[in-house]
């Protein structure tokens, strides 16, 4: 069932499932893309094709809120947005390890593996590792795990995850990255909670929250959370 959090003629907003692909890939299962399509096809019976344009991703086994753009006028302008760094990201990340600091901002390079789909970070340039930043803050302490409120400043692959492990807090369930064990759904505890932007083509500021996936963990979180941010 998809879950539409804001949509007009020019944008529509979902809250991607850790289990969706957003676009095709090797696999070969339906992408997040299509069923958008066709959702916007049946709601609003529209004949032949459907645009739907992708402006930016979210890996795999990572939820929250994605946005596409349903008019080309609305494509050209958010991808130029996203671009010029003017769409506002807003992570939840879930890790069992505290971090040394209540809140910081992380600078590293990184590099990519495309053969292991994997990147590497480093304290020092160089290697054509790119420069990497993001700051985080901790929001809330269970009993066996921490909530970080992540901003990334830059868009690089696996970003989150990576820097996080290099501080010596990989994500809950991310074996890729350092974490003991896999979540059984074989989700991470990365979360896109929140985006904000001005319209592409309204320009009035807007801001869509996406709620936690069902879950024990995320759950806990979430309402001293909704607290933190009123």
């Amino acid at each position: 069932m998809l879950e539409v959090l804001y949509e007009d003629n020019h944008i529509i907003a979902v809250n991607k499932k850790s289990s969706d692909i957003v676009q095709g890939d090797k696999t070969g299962d339906k992408p997040l893309f299509e069923y958008v399509k066709d959702y916007i096809k049946k709601k609003y019976n529209k004949p032949g094709e459907v645009f739907l344009g992708v402006v930016h991703r979210l890996d795999r086994p990572v939820s929250g809120v994605i946005l596409f753009a349903r008019t080309s006028k609305a494509l050209t302008r958010l991808n130029e947005m996203f671009r010029e760094k003017k769409v506002q990201k807003t992570y939840w990340a879930i890790v069992k390890n505290k971090p040394q600091n209540t809140k910081e901002t992380l600078v590293h390079y990184l590099l990519k593996n495309q053969a292991k789909n994997k990147s590497q970070a480093f304290n020092k340039e160089g290697n054509h590792a790119l420069r990497s930043e993001l700051s985080y803050e901790i929001i809330h302490s269970l009993e066996n795990y921490h909530l970080l409120e992540v901003s990334p400043k830059t868009g690089r692959h696996h970003q989150i995850r990576v820097q996080l492990a290099k501080i010596g807090c990989p994500i809950k369930g991310d074996i890729k990255y350092g974490f003991d064990r896999t979540n059984k759904d074989k989700s991470i505890h990365l979360h896109a909670r929140k985006i904000n932007f001005v319209h592409p083509v309204k320009k009035k500021p807007i801001s869509i929250t996406a709620p936690t996936p069902n879950d024990v963990v995320w759950k806990s979180c979430e309402t001293i959370e909704d607290r933190h941010l009123l």
